[in-house]
Order: structure tokens, then C-alpha cells, then sequence
């Protein structure tokens, strides 16, 4: 079946139907699992408590098994706190949008109620008082002790902590922290309703409540997901506990069609965000400055006496992104050690920090250490470039995290040296094989604590990738940017001078390479890339833009 229809199939596999008492959709695959740690891990809202929710119960109706009053008489839960997974809608429209939801965010972890995942950002037209800038919305999925009037009352404080002032009801604010579901209870009183009144008629919640799909509601479904070529989480959570079969994805399928909400990416606090679901955006030019004597391309090139005329000219030729590296990652290089890493990427950074034509300019380092991309952000880096995603060093994530930096997560096997030798996809072939991988890491990453609205992702062309692989990326992109659970996240692509450029056009010089590197930088805007990571910036800038007026109507 094709992954893109996994999603409508698997929802309706794992509706409880509205007439039977059963609780199996007509038509639906009866799934039985075995396992006790399944069933729990259906709850979100008991994790220290064996008692059944209305879900598990839900779930266990619908496997034709009950659970035990016994199971838990005795478990001592009533006196013991108990961990709830609730959902909080985020939103803003004064100020810096994107750093005040993140010190919302922030001030949440502080205070104990942790943040474990986060949805995109969407940009949206106010609603109800409409004379008032855009709002920036999303949600954020919580883990709390506190019980549901305890946890509003914290969310009041934080709001007020962080300066907002109500003053029109619905009108402009700097911070809105509203609790749209907390496990599976109904609350009403004159405070809080619970789910959250508006849910059904706000695109602006239920998008951003879309991404945010538990993995515990979806856990009876795995054997069967398993079985599929690229299993996903699918949106099949409950908003209403009285209506267990109507999901989030229906609410959105009631709404009338409108504008379409685009989802943003923070880079930096002075550069435009990206916005991948906007037809008609720019793509941008992240330059390629490498400080190292040995890269495959241009090794030692860019020496320290006039490194200020080499970044300007970057930037006059139209890049907005420069990726400075001090660690070759091409096979057969050796590794230099952090301390040397550093001693060659840091001062640059402080450089283009310093120089007034950079304002603006995004500063990325291409580093799969942790130390060094701390020590960068600490000089002003805005973003991480790691070709490992996180997986050559276990600090990077958590780094990255805690610094609330932005990161490219980019598909990658083994390291540098040993990449060449994993270059092999049997199952569904190398595009599945990319997006699960992927998909992996940017769980990975939003453990970690990092947003998704700081995520990018990279293909890896030419890393654990044959010549014949990195053409199927670049053919098929859009079906990597549209995979289930990516869906909404911005493509870097990286083809500039690589060997698979070579072997297609017959140029051994890696340096002559640009006619070849120039048709994968159309390719990659064709299929809907937001970066484009390149060696010769003003060709490629004019290609881009080219690319954009046939394909993006720029």
C-alpha cells in the first residue's frame, strides 16, 4: 500500500464504531495484542497507576478482552501522584513570536511541567477580533503531576510572568497558554472546559494537534504497522472521550476550506523564518565555507588573511546562510581533533558576527560535536548542520536542545569513514528507507527538547548513498518532504561538487563541476527544497532564482 494512504486506513482501523458495543469498525482488521505493557502504554495519563482510562478501556472493548477490578484494588494509587499527559495550545502575536512561546516553553520545564513534544508553528489570521497583527499557534504535549485546576492556575502564572496583560478579550497578546485536552477527563466549570470549547472550530488548534499524535494511543496497532513498508503514528486521537470515534483529523475534514496555514522554522532572531509549506517562497543560499586543508573541493582555500572579502563576496552573490566547517566529512579524511575543530570554525563565527553586512546573515557550523557547537552558539552561531543528526555524539541533541539553537538533521549511516560500505536499501528501496531513518531522528531530537519548529532535514546525497540513490533523492524529494511525520519540516539539499555530479557529467575536477552542481540546485527547488547548500554562490543564487520564477511563480 502506498505510505501516503496508510494514514485514512489505519484511522479507520482504529475507530471504536459509534453503534457497536464491540467497538470495531465494520470492515476494520480485528488487532489483538498480547502485551500488558501495550495496553498501559494506551494510558498516557496513569503512568504510575495500572488503572484502565477510558481509551484503554476503549481499545481493550475493541479486542474483545476486559480488564480486572482486581488488577489495581490495592495498588495504593489513590494516595501516590500520578503523571498526566495534557495538551496546551501556544500562541502569540506581540513581540518576537517564536521567543516568546519558547520562554513559555522553558518556563514550563522549570516549573515541573515537562515538555515533551512539540508541534509545528502555523501563522494565522487572527480570529474572532480581527484587527490585529498574525498570530504564530501550536501545541505542545505536557507530562504534569499537577491536577487540572492546579496546572491552569500555573499556566496563568506563567502568562503573567511573562508580561501579558489582557486587556480585549481575544485581542492582541504576547503569550496564550490554553489546556485543550488532560488525559481523558471532562472538566467543566466557570474556569476551565476541558476538552477545550473551541477545539472543533479552530484550524489553527486542531493542525498543530494533528502533528502531536501519541504513540501510546497508537500502541495495539504496531503489529499490524509493522507489516506495512513505512509504518507510521497516525492521527487517531480522541479530542471528545464521549465521542471516541471522532478524531482530530475529522474535526479538520468538518472544517470549511479556507486559506491554507503555513507552518514556520525559526533560523535566527533577524532572519526570515522558513516557511515550507508556502508555494511561492524563496529558496535560500546557504554558502559552503570550509576552513579545512583538506576538503574534497575546496581544501585550503579559504585562508584567514582575507577570509572578510571571501564571506562578503558570499553575501553580495546572494547567500543568506553561511555554513562554516573545520572537520572534513568526506570518506578516507582523517578526524581532526575538537580542540583543532574549534580553533578553526570559532573565530570565523565571531568574524561574521562582527562585520555589519551579517546582520542579518544566518551563521551555521557544520559539526557533529557537541563542545564545538556549544562553543559556537555561545559566539553567535544560530544554527547546527550535524551530518550524524545527532548520532556520532550523544551530548549533541541535548546541546542543541538546551541552547535552543536551530538543527539540520541530515541522513547519514555509520561515520565518515566506514558510510561507503552502508549504502544498502532492499526493503522498499532507498526513499522509505531515508524518511523512517529520518523520521527516527527527529524523535530523537524532540526528546531531546528540541522544538520542531527548530528542525531541518537533509537527504545526505552522497552519504551511504550510491550515484544511482542520490538521483532517486533528488527525482523523489517531494514524496520525502510529504512522508507521513515529516510532513511540514523544511529540506536542505547538498549536491554542490559531489562525486555523483562527476560521474553523471564526466568532470573529475570537482572544482569544474558547476553546470552539473546547477541542474541538481533546479532539481532540488522543483521538488520543493527550502535551502540549497552550495559551493559557487553567485551561478547558484542566479539558478535558484530562476528555478523559483518557473516552478514557485517568485
Amino acid at each position: 500500500m502506498h505510505p501516503r494512504l496508510v494514514s485514512g486506513v489505519l484511522a479507520r482501523a482504529a475507530r471504536p464504531s459509534a453503534r457497536s458495543g464491540a467497538g470495531r469498525c465494520a470492515g476494520a482488521p480485528r488487532i489483538v495484542t498480547s502485551s500488558r505493557a501495550a495496553r498501559i502504554a494506551v494510558l498516557p495519563s496513569t503512568a504510575a497507576c495500572s488503572r484502565p482510562s477510558l481509551t484503554e478501556m476503549t481499545f481493550l472493548a475493541a479486542s474483545g478482552r476486559s480488564h480486572s477490578r482486581r488488577s489495581y484494588a490495592g495498588c495504593g494509587c489513590r494516595g501516590a501522584k500520578r503523571t498526566t499527559t495534557a495538551y496546551i495550545a501556544l500562541g502569540g502575536n506581540l513581540g518576537d513570536r517564536v521567543a516568546e512561546i519558547e520562554r513559555a516553553c522553558n518556563e514550563m520545564d522549570r516549573r515541573g511541567i515537562k515538555v515533551t513534544r512539540t508541534s509545528s508553528l502555523w501563522e494565522t489570521e487572527p480570529m474572532y477580533v480581527t484587527d490585529q497583527d498574525r498570530f504564530l499557534n501550536g501545541v505542545c504535549e505536557v507530562e504534569t503531576e499537577l491536577g487540572p485546576m492546579a496546572l491552569l492556575d500555573e499556566l496563568q502564572s506563567i502568562e503573567r510572568d511573562l508580561g501579558r496583560r489582557k486587556l480585549i478579550d481575544k485581542g492582541p497578546r504576547n503569550i496564550d497558554l490554553d489546556i485543550l485536552l488532560y488525559g481523558d477527563e471532562r472538566i467543566s466549570n466557570d474556569r476551565l472546559n476541558v476538552p477545550h470549547i473551541g477545539i472543533p472550530e479552530r484550524e489553527f488548534v486542531l493542525r498543530p494537534l494533528s502533528e502531536l499524535v501519541s504513540p501510546q494511543y497508537t500502541s495495539i496497532l504496531l503489529p499490524a504497522l509493522t507489516q506495512l513498508p513505512s509504518p507510521r503514528l497516525i492521527p487517531s486521537k480522541s479530542i471528545d472521550p464521549s465521542k471516541p470515534w471522532k478524531l482530530v483529523q475529522d474535526y479538520l475534514n468538518d472544517l470549511a476550506v479556507g486559506e491554507p496555514l503555513t507552518c514556520v522554522t525559526r533560523l535566527s532572531a533577524s532572519a526570515a523564518p522558513l516557511t515550507p509549506l508556502t508555494p511561492n517562497r524563496t529558496s535560500r543560499l546557504m554558502a559552503i565555507l570550509n576552513l579545512t586543508p583538506d576538503s574534497f573541493s575546496d581544501g585550503g582555500k579559504h585562508a584567514a588573511a582575507d577570509l572578510s572579502e571571501t564571506i562578503l563576496g558570499m553575501v553580495r552573490g546572494g547567500a543568506t546562510i553561511i555554513d562554516v566547517g573545520g572537520q572534513s566529512t568526506a570518506p578516507g579524511r582523517p578526524e581532526v581533533t575538537p580542540e583543532e575543530e574549534a580553533a578553526r570554525v570559532l573565530p570565523a563565527v565571531e568574524l561574521i558576527r562582527s562585520m555589519p553586512a551579517c546582520r542579518d546573515v544566518v551563521v551555521s557550523v557544520d559539526t557533529y560535536r557537541a563542545g564545538v557547537a556549544a562553543q559556537a552558539v555561545e559566539r553567535g552561531a544560530d544554527m547546527i548542520n550535524d551530518v550524524s543528526a545527532g548520532q556520532l555524539d550523544a551530548d549533541m541533541l541535548a546541546t542543541v536542545g538546551r541552547l535552543g539553537a536551530t538543527i539540520c538533521l541530515m541522513h547519514m549511516r555509520g561515520t565518515p569513514r566506514t558510510m561507503s560500505q552502508l549504502a544498502d536499501y532492499p526493503d522498499g528501496g532507498v526513499v522509505p528507507a531515508v524518511a523512517a531513518e529520518l523520521r527516527a531522528r527527529v524523535a530523537a531530537a524532540e526528546t531531546a527538547g528540541i522544538r520542531r519548529w527548530r528542525i531541518v532535514l537533509d537527504p545526505g546525497l552522497g552519504f551511504a548513498k550510491t550515484a544511482a540513490h542520490n538521483l532517486e533523492l533528488l527525482r523523489r524529494l517531494d514524496e520525502l518532504r510529504a512522508w507521513p511525520g515529516l510532513e511540514g519540516l523544511p529540506w536542505l539539499v547538498g549536491a554542490s561538487r559531489k562525486t555523483f555530479v562527476g560521474q553523471a557529467t564526466g568532470v573529475e575536477d570537482p572544482a569544474a563541476r558547476t553546470w552539473g552542481t546547477a541542474a541538481t540546485v533546479a532539481a532540488a527547488v522543483q521538488g520543493g527544497a527550502d535551502v540549497v547548500r552550495v559551493h559557487d554562490v553567485e551561478p547558484m543564487a542566479a539558478v535558484a532564482t530562476m528555478s523559483d520564477a518557473i516552478w514557485r511563480r517568485v
